[in-house]
């Protein structure tokens, strides 16, 4: 199936600009500067040095309200912290989705034969958390993900698949290797490639480099994909019975990119615009049943740092929330 869909998504990037120096953290933002391997001129230095504790600052006050149960979820310092939240949205393609409703009747009756939870980690479908860097790949690493799992529905073997075949091939379908792209155009490109290679074969850069693929090295494949509609209760059924899917989100806002643990809700986050690609690897709530703390799993592309361990639980059923149901999509291996 050849979708007509032409929609783009692009990660994150980098930039700079700030003023502003705290002596009592400059052994913090030393062990924060080697941790992350992070090198500056003296001139860039303060720059980022001042954004870097605006980031500390703002991570803080939220932490704080969160104590006093203001919000749901908790932040954390990490290797984006010497960006601007508008150094972060620049280097983002805003796309424009139309909202997602879902019916809370025929959800009702729906959800009568699904599970309350659901977590494909714990059945074997996930590979380990990996981190695209400066590379915009996200909808490549969701695309990988999509499809290492349902090779393991198939075949019973856990492979992760190359990234980087995706980003130097899946040019000729419109995906635009470091600079933007949607999993469902690298599912079309495994499906008329048939074929994609392992890891092992061909290991992440985390940059564009000239087509590389060899079919003798292939171990994966698909027979069809599904684009989703714009529907949470779609989503639902869908990563309840057939495996981890892809999706998009609004991951433009500070509160995303420092994201700790807990149920992320950010109240400004967009339901009509989706940037970042992630994996939906399950589900389930927090509390009772009836509180309304339901929740997505989603896998990131952004290391094992960011979030719990590279995953976040987002909010679920409110409204298609940072716009999760707007652009998802899963391959078929029959």
């Amino acid at each position: 199936m050849t979708p007509s869909v032409f929609l783009l998504i692009l990660c994150f990037g980098v930039a700079s600009s700030a003023p502003a120096h705290d002596p009592n953290l400059d052994a913090e933002w030393k062990a924060w500067k080697i941790k992350h391997a992070k090198s500056y001129s003296p001139e860039e230095e303060k720059l980022k040095r001042a954004v870097w504790e605006e980031n500390m600052k703002m991570i803080k006050l939220h932490n704080m309200e969160n104590g006093l149960g203001k919000n749901g979820f908790t932040m954390k310092m990490n290797a984006f912290a010497d960006m601007t939240g508008e150094e972060f949205r620049k280097s983002m393609n805003n796309i424009p989705i139309p909202a997602a409703v879902t019916d809370p009747s025929a959800q009702k009756q729906v959800s009568i034969g699904l599970p309350n939870f659901k977590d494909w980690r714990k059945e074997g479908y996930v590979t380990p958390v990996r981190n695209q860097g400066k590379c915009g790949s996200c909808w490549a690493f969701a695309a990988a993900g999509a499809i290492e799992g349902q090779m393991f529905w198939k075949t019973g073997n856990l492979t992760p698949l190359s990234v980087q075949n995706l980003l130097d091939c899946s040019k000729t379908v419109g995906n635009n290797g470091c600079q933007w792209g949607t999993a469902h155009r690298a599912f079309e490109y495994v499906l008329k490639n048939k074929g994609l290679e392992p890891e092992k074969t061909y290991p992440y850069e985390g940059k564009e480099g000239p087509c590389r693929y060899h079919s003798e090295n292939a171990t994966a494949n698909i027979t069809d994909f599904v684009i989703l509609p714009p529907n949470e209760l779609y989503l639902w059924v869908a990563v309840a019975s057939i495996g981890p899917v892809s999706a998009a989100v609004d991951a433009s806002h500070d509160s995303f990119r420092f994201y700790n643990g807990g149920i992320y809700h950010e109240p400004n986050c967009s339901s009509y615009v989706v940037n970042h690609a992630v994996l939906i690897v399950g589900y389930g709530f927090e509390g009772k049943e009836t509180d309304g703390n339901n929740y997505w799993l989603i896998k990131n592309s952004w290391g094992e740092e960011w979030g719990m361990n590279g995953y976040m639980k987002i909010a679920k059923d409110r409204n298609n929330h940072c716009g999760i149901a707007s652009l998802a999509s899963y391959p078929n291996i029959f």
